[in-house]
């Protein structure tokens, strides 16, 4: 019994001497490396701010940045001791492999909202349209983006289809063109009609003086012609403007006897001889 005490105790030793110092070694190792993450985390989270990363995405990637150089730094600590570890990333690669798989999809959404959210080519609070849908940006997450539309709907569309598809960012330049058209019968004045809408345009307080309101002729319909209106205003605006000027027009034009009219068709009947 002694005898066997001696010879574990011998083995113990024996392991202390060949390893001890490598385990020390990564003892230490590992406890200044988590401190250097540590600091190193603080650092990105630093540099995102003062380049205004939305505050999503920070704690994203320190998380995702930390988590990647502990497992490194643990595999890294383990070769020192002596632990065998090509297994182990080869099975780790292999597990990454078939989750990285298995959520291809939701992946392709992090990466439209990674790149959403880094170039920023709409805010929250921005009108869009995008993937047939026109509303304000309600949230951006890493994975979808809402919008909230005019009949306040509250749509939810994946990252990659927003990222890869066409974005049109209606308040990037501040301002926004309401276009209108109004229809005139061909007996009606041009000049008379043009002046009337324009002084609409130019007394309304949300139509922007520059640029400048325009009205002119758009087209020689069938039955009228079609004169285009467009004003400017901003993005809030658009809605209260569009409704105004389309009611004070009617208005104004029936007052001035400028006659709207409505799609018309000559019949030539011919008197077929027996």
């Amino acid at each position: 019994m002694e005898e066997d005490y001696s010879e574990n105790l011998e083995l113990v030793y024996d392991f202390i001497i060949r390893h001890g110092v490598s385990i020390l070694t990564g003892i230490i190792v590992l406890l200044i490396g988590f401190w250097i993450i540590k600091r190193i985390g603080k650092i990105v989270v630093k540099v995102m701010e003062k380049r205004d990363v939305n505050v999503s995405l920070r704690g994203f990637f320190k998380s995702l940045l930390c988590v990647t150089l502990r497992v490194l730094l643990i595999i890294t600590v383990a070769d020192m001791v002596g632990i065998k570890t090509t297994s182990f990333i080869a099975v780790l690669g292999a597990a990454g492999l078939g989750v990285g798989l298995a959520l291809q999809g939701t992946l392709t959404n992090f990466a439209g909202g990674v790149m959403i959210l880094l170039f920023k080519p709409f805010k929250v609070g921005d009108l869009i349209e995008t993937q047939g849908h026109l509303g304000t940006v309600k949230e951006i997450h890493i994975f979808v983006t809402i919008l909230l539309t005019f009949e306040k709907k509250t749509v939810i569309i994946p990252n990659a289809a927003v990222s890869n598809g066409d974005i049109i960012n209606y308040v990037t330049e501040g301002i926004i063109r309401v276009d209108m058209d109004f229809g005139i019968s061909y007996d009606s004045n041009i000049k008379d009609a043009k002046d009337v809408l324009m002084n609409i345009l130019t007394s309304h307080p949300m139509v922007l003086k520059d640029p400048a309101p325009f009205v002119g002729v758009k087209a020689l319909a069938d039955s009228s012609v079609n004169l285009a209106v467009r004003p400017y205003t901003i993005p809030d605006d658009y809605w209260t403007v569009y409704f105004d000027v389309m009611e004070s027009g009617k208005i104004a034009l029936d007052e001035a006897g400028i006659t709207i009219p409505f799609p018309q068709m000559d019949v030539h009947m011919n008197k077929v001889k027996k």
